[in-house]
């Protein structure tokens, strides 16, 4: 059936909402959108449901969240050793977001099956880290280490660009939510509340350490290319605000400007973005009813 006539404004919506759809899906795999399900692991009344669905903040958290994991020397030699990152950077990013996606919105089934598909894959993989100690990358405590951090840097980002008043009880909730997929991935110790993230983190804090392996995946983190020319504006703000999202302790580790003077910039471009894409899909969403996740 042919589609209604549309407005410049809906053109406009629909104009933008693809090219965002296109940052996820890879044509040449014939991915589409993952459409929303009730029956996953979580539900359309879950926190990880509005958290997870809001592109910019998961964006930026995402910029951040990578940042953070590779400060450790485990988790970054798994990505050294068994990644094609250097070559398909925004591949292996894409990858990462659509199994957010699956995991989130997809049926349970479809969902287990990717977890599953993600336990396989590192129960095989491991090696030795520059110091001749041998790690694994299904070692529980790194999984740890890549939920927390994940979890911590997408509420964040969700906080500053989408609820900033988000209550204490819903934060808790999210953590809770997403310690059972931690759990199917094995990862343990899982923190089930924000103070139970942070002290966790803090935990970890005296594994970290930045090398030159470090500052190599940092800066093809931070300087990789747009996947188009209408996606680079988008980019270049959410990896700026990756980068402020960061705790300062991070960004000190990282050797990472403290952006004091951009910050109100960044943090005022990357909101005025956030309700551009809402305004996008909430534009095509009333023309043609819920749309599939990106």
């Amino acid at each position: 059936m042919a589609r209604p006539p549309q407005g410049p404004k809906l053109a406009a919506q629909r104009a933008i909402a693809r090219q965002i759809v296109a940052m996820f899906n890879d044509p040449d795999k014939g991915e589409r959108p993952i459409v929303r399900q009730s029956d996953g692991l979580f539900g359309p009344d879950s926190v990880a449901w509005r958290v997870h669905g809001d592109v910019v903040g998961m964006l930026v958290g995402g910029v951040s969240g990578l940042l953070l994991q590779m400060l450790h020397p485990a988790v970054l030699a798994g990505v050294w050793d068994h990644s094609n990152f250097r070559s398909d950077m925004h591949g292996r990013l894409r990858r990462t977001a659509r199994f957010i996606a699956i995991t989130t919105y997809g049926g349970r089934d479809e969902a287990t099956r990717a977890i599953d598909r993600v336990r396989t894959i590192h129960s095989h993989l491991g090696g030795t880290l520059p110091s001749g100690q041998p790690y694994r990358v299904s070692d529980p405590e790194l999984l740890a280490w890549v939920h927390v951090t994940e979890c911590w840097s997408f509420l964040n980002g969700w906080i500053r660009y989408g609820e900033p008043g988000m209550s204490a009880a819903d934060q808790d909730r999210y953590f809770a939510e997403m310690a059972t997929m931690g759990a199917m991935l094995g990862a343990d110790p899982l923190p089930r509340t924000r103070l139970e993230a942070r002290r966790l983190i803090d935990r970890m804090r005296p594994q970290l350490k930045v090398d030159e392996r470090t500052r190599e995946v940092a800066r093809l983190v931070l300087s990789q290319p747009a996947s188009s020319r209408a996606t680079a504006p988008i980019q270049a703000m959410t990896l700026q605000a990756g980068v402020e999202l960061l705790p300062q302790w991070a960004r000190r580790i990282h050797g990472l400007p403290s952006p004091l003077l951009a910050r109100p910039l960044v943090r005022a471009g990357t909101m005025g973005l956030a309700k551009t894409l809402r305004w996008s899909f909430a534009g095509v969403r009333a023309a043609d009813g819920p749309p599939p996740t990106s």
